[in-house]
């Protein structure tokens, strides 16, 4: 659906523009503009009502769902952004492949509902903005041709996913600070799975002292996850055939290997050693089933710092700050990634 990057800037081909026409129907409020949904944010305070606000990328699925029930029990009203942002794709990734699925969304998010004493609340909107509207200036997956206003974490985005995906915390940091900027919501909710990226953004608001929200209201979610099998929901599994789903779980495996070894003494260097050993055995077993898999990496690093932990680190050195224990792996062509807290879980997760 979108041009392939071989131009400067990315454009909005005619079949993707958000024209009232070209929606599809929906009960709730559908907000194409920065500027049709900023007369609706000022109708909600002119009214002193709380906005919750889940930004997402689409292809719902029940994670993004539970963000949606947490928002609606905690604020008047609840809005919803799709917007697949071209800046947290490296020009070698999936932004043209990545799932759309706009009427099967709006069928989800219409379902989801929450009664508060004897109001039941239902998603209030959905902000769907343009391209052209998010990056007046143009937006290139290529950094170097790009132009305008951008937003680094300096110090925070290069470990963990960051290593893997040099420029996606970077894509990710500015869409979020415009998403915020138009949205101006009370609270904002994230998913535990982006681990990083959500703490990235609870600092980007302390940091750059925003409003609307306020750091502390910068919620993270626990992950949602199948109920059989513990795979993390995620929208990129639906690239995954059957025969690679049967092996995606083996990364949450490897990860709670990893936690049962470090909670009983171990070093980093020994439970993230055993992690891997439980990798490379479903590995084999998947090669034998002809389905390819490749760790890309599992590490262990300080929740504040994002700072990797010292090989001989263990429980007794780490003192209070919850550690998170990280990995991403590729099932076939799908790069699957997870996450747990070890520690303190209430000190991040809230």
């Amino acid at each position: 659906m979108w041009r392939s990057v071989t131009q400067a800037f990315v454009l909005l081909p005619r079949s993707m523009s958000m024209s009232t026409s070209a929606l599809p129907p929906s009960p709730i409020p559908l907000l194409t503009s920065v500027a049709s949904y900023r007369k609706w944010r000022q109708k909600a305070f002119d009214e002193k009502k709380s906005v919750g606000f889940v930004p997402t990328m689409g292809a719902l699925h029940d994670g993004h769902l539970s963000l949606v029930q947490k928002s609606l029990a905690e604020n008047d009203l609840t809005v919803l952004s799709i917007f697949v942002n071209p800046a947290q794709f490296a020009p070698h990734e999936d932004l043209a492949t990545y799932p759309r699925t706009l009427p099967r969304d709006l069928e989800l998010l219409t379902a989801q509902q929450v009664t508060v004493g004897e109001v039941v609340r239902k998603a209030s909107a959905v902000f769907l903005p343009q391209v052209k509207d998010m990056y007046p200036s143009g937006i290139s997956q290529d950094i170097s041709a790009q132009k305008g206003a951008f937003v680094e974490m300096k110090g925070y985005g290069h470990q963990m996913e960051g290593a893997s995906r040099p420029t996606f915390f970077r894509g990710v940091a500015t869409v979020v600070t415009k998403l915020f900027n138009a949205v101006q919501p009370t609270n904002a909710y994230f998913g535990q799975k982006d681990i990083q990226q959500a703490l990235l953004l609870r600092r980007l608001c302390k940091d750059l002292l925003f409003p609307h929200p306020e750091a502390d209201h910068v919620h993270i979610v626990p992950t949602s996850r199948d109920p059989d099998d513990g795979l993390a929901l995620s929208s990129r599994n639906a690239y995954l055939s059957a025969n690679e789903r049967t092996y995606a779980p083996a990364l949450i495996t490897a990860l709670q290997y990893a936690e049962f070894a470090w909670s009983n003494g171990e070093s980093k260097d020994q439970s993230v050693s055993g992690a891997i050993a439980v990798i490379d055995e479903v590995k084999a077993q998947a090669a034998v089933a002809g389905v390819d898999m490749r760790l890309d990496y599992i590490e262990m690093n300080d929740s504040e710092t994002f700072d990797v932990l010292d090989a001989s680190s263990n429980t007794r050195l780490t003192g209070d700050v919850p550690v998170i224990l990280s990995g991403a792996l590729w099932v076939g062509k799908t790069r699957l990634i997870d996450n747990i807290v070890v520690g303190d879980l209430n000190r991040i997760i809230r």
